[in-house]
């Protein structure tokens, strides 16, 4: 579990757990069945997290032991600055841009985890990208930014409805009734769901992911 904390090794490990919360590496072959879990906490009772999805239905969770925990919390496009790395979540729009459906921030530590485009399962026909940004350019549609990655790059419009989010350290505490988690599960054999990381929004933030 990771607490607030100022240690660096504490800090390296919440960062480690931001990769794990987002899924964004390939999974290695013979790996257990990836499971995305999104909705809001129904309760914790010892290592049994149940969440509501947003199918509606009730998810039973088991928080491994050494689970790692990740507080998500708002942004704004002024964080979106040439250089950074951000992964972003968009559908194909018109012509050869995409739009933007949410937009998380990465700390510098974490520049290139995930880097590359890849079908994301937020929507029908999205699709996780994680690059570098350019400049913003205003347009019609929104600000538009390029996500340049290794092999290519893509170009999406910011609207005034894209979600943006950032990182910040979280504890159990923060696993309360209604707050809302993502979490990438692993599916073993007998369908019990492990989830060794969870995204928890904190101030009422959903994590958009």
């Amino acid at each position: 579990m990771i607490c607030v904390n100022s240690a660096p090794r504490l800090v390296a490990a919440t960062l480690f757990g931001v990769a794990c919360v987002l899924g964004a590496l390939p999974s290695a072959a013979q790996t257990p069945e990836t499971v995305r879990v999104r909705g809001e906490v129904v309760s914790l009772d010892g290592a049994t997290l149940i969440v509501k999805s947003r199918q509606g239905t009730d998810v039973s969770l088991h928080l491994a032991e050494d689970l790692r925990l990740v507080g998500v919390v708002k942004a704004s496009i002024a964080d979106i600055k040439p250089g950074v790395f951000i992964g972003t979540s968009s559908v194909a729009k018109a012509g050869s841009t995409s739009r933007a459906l949410e937009i998380h921030i990465f700390p510098e530590a974490m520049r290139g985890t995930g880097e590359g485009d890849r079908p994301w399962d937020l929507v029908p026909g999205a699709s996780m990208t994680n690059g570098t940004a350019g400049s913003a350019v205003d347009g019609i549609d929104g600000k538009t930014v390029t996500v340049s990655y290794k092999g290519g790059e893509r170009t999406i419009v910011i609207q005034p409805d894209t979600a943006i989010v950032t990182y910040a350290p979280a504890d159990r505490s923060d696993l309360k009734r209604s707050a809302k988690v993502f979490s990438n599960a692993q599916k073993a054999p007998d369908g019990t769901l492990t989830a060794a990381s969870v995204s928890v929004g904190k101030d009422g933030i959903a994590p958009p992911m």
